[in-house]
């Protein structure tokens, strides 16, 4: 154990260290959640523009569950940061815009928090074939995806993605003509990760990169409904709702959409409806759960405690084992078992010692003889050696009762403390 000590230490330091990370992690307010998610409360959340909505009178919800059944009152689903099964990349220069940077706007992937690194579903095959037939029924639904990468969403609206250059600095985002998704917006600043190719017909420019004159975000119809595509995902977070017209963009866009209400996906950021122990550590942090293991943990060290002197056992009980030994011992002395006895009282006080010489506890007497002088106890050694030796001779009661208390003077050495007593002393003589 003296061995293990400097290892169990590091060991501890460690995990104590990992331990207070994720509790300061898990701790923040919001910090929890996953990039552009309505609970996260740090600048690349969404909070802000789900408390804004919320403020402004519009229906809006958040929706833990998936899309594969879509009721009929549904209202419109809100899709922030939300990967899409099957999605590519068909042009590898895009894909070149962003290789060799920090993890952020420039990267293809969504930067995942907390427990969202280890599972995200994306939105699968089916919930993409519902949400387009629940938009072709005549309901509409906001897309802002992350990144430049075709899929099977935007394939069926025929919007296709361009990476922009992540060198560039905040662009200016202009209405390029009056409409109601844009009511009383002249202009809005946010960093732009993708521009938009629209189709041919039908679809309505909503903003515009000011001097590139390329489109940013737009109307799509589909069948009797409607999507509205961004390709600037900073536009929903936190810190670019402040900025310029940002703001009222998403009021005036929301509003024309449609009555709602509207529902911004969670389920795809890691919040399932399902209540369990990981989803409880997921959505409120890691600190409440590992704070309940540490108070486990000292309440069993506190139970393992010895307070005040050892108390006498109940009579009952004193008498009552008294008698037991009694007539075990009358039971070995009429039958004459005495070697059987003996054994008894070799195999005991073997098994105790090997405790102390790391060794399990079928190890035979020999070997933990050799296991106690390797650490020391040449004393504990010796005194086994001559029980053992002793237990073979063993012919009647008398060398019974002088083997029983040569074991528990044994005993008593195996943790000695203060001088030694007149037994002790008398005994050591005899066993070397």
């Amino acid at each position: 154990m003296r061995d293990r000590f400097p290892l169990l230490v590091v060991g501890g330091l460690i995990v104590t260290a990992v331990l207070g990370s994720w509790l300061v992690r898990g701790a923040a307010r919001g910090g929890f959640a996953d990039t552009l998610s309505t609970w996260r409360a740090q600048p690349d959340g969404a909070r802000g523009l789900f408390l804004l909505a919320q403020e402004s009178g519009l229906p809006a919800v958040r929706r833990t569950a998936d899309f594969r059944i879509l009721q009929k009152g549904t209202g419109s689903p809100v899709l922030l940061a939300v990967e899409v099964e099957d999605a590519r990349e068909d042009d590898p220069d895009q894909t070149a815009l962003a290789a060799g940077r920090e993890d952020g706007l420039e990267d293809e992937d969504v930067p995942r928090h907390g427990f969202n690194r280890l599972h995200v579903p994306e939105l699968s095959e089916e919930e993409t074939e519902k949400l387009l037939e629940h938009v072709k029924a005549g309901n509409t639904l906001v897309y802002v995806p992350w990144g430049s990468k075709e899929n099977p969403l935007l394939d069926a609206l025929g919007v296709k993605l361009f990476k922009a250059d992540t060198s560039l600095p905040m662009r200016t985002l202009v209405p390029p003509l009056s409409s109601p998704y844009t009511l009383g917006v002249e202009r809005v600043e946010a960093k732009v990760q993708a521009y938009l190719e629209l189709p041919e017909k039908g679809a309505v420019p909503v903003l515009a990169d000011e001097p590139l004159r390329m489109t940013v975000a737009a109307v799509v119809p589909y069948g009797a409904g409607k999507v509205l595509v961004v390709g600037a995902p900073e536009l929903a977070m936190n810190q670019a709702l402040a900025r310029a017209d940002n703001a009222q963009f998403w009021l005036s866009a929301l509003s024309a959409l449609g009555p709602g209400p509207y529902e911004f996906d969670e389920h795809h950021h890691g919040f399932t409806n399902e209540r369990s122990v990981v989803d409880f550590a997921r959505r409120y942090g890691l600190h409440f759960a590992v704070g309940q293991l540490l108070l486990g943990l000292c309440l069993w060290a506190v139970a393992l405690k010895r307070f005040g002197r050892p108390r006498a056992p109940p009579e009952a009980m004193r008498v009552g084992a008294t008698d037991a030994l009694f007539a075990m011992s009358r039971l070995y002395r009429e039958g004459r078992h005495h070697g059987f006895a003996a054994g008894l009282i070799t195999r005991g006080l073997t098994q105790e010692l090997a405790l102390h010489a790391g060794l399990p506890a079928h190890a035979p007497a020999s070997s933990v003889a050799e296991g106690l002088a390797a650490r020391g106890r040449e004393d504990l050694a010796n005194g086994l050696r001559a029980v053992v030796r002793d237990a073979e001779t063993v012919s009647g009661e008398g060398d019974l009762k002088h083997l029983a208390s040569r074991a528990a003077v044994l005993r008593q050495r195996i943790h000695p403390s203060g001088p030694p007593s007149r037994a002790l002393a008398a005994s050591t003589p005899e066993e070397s």
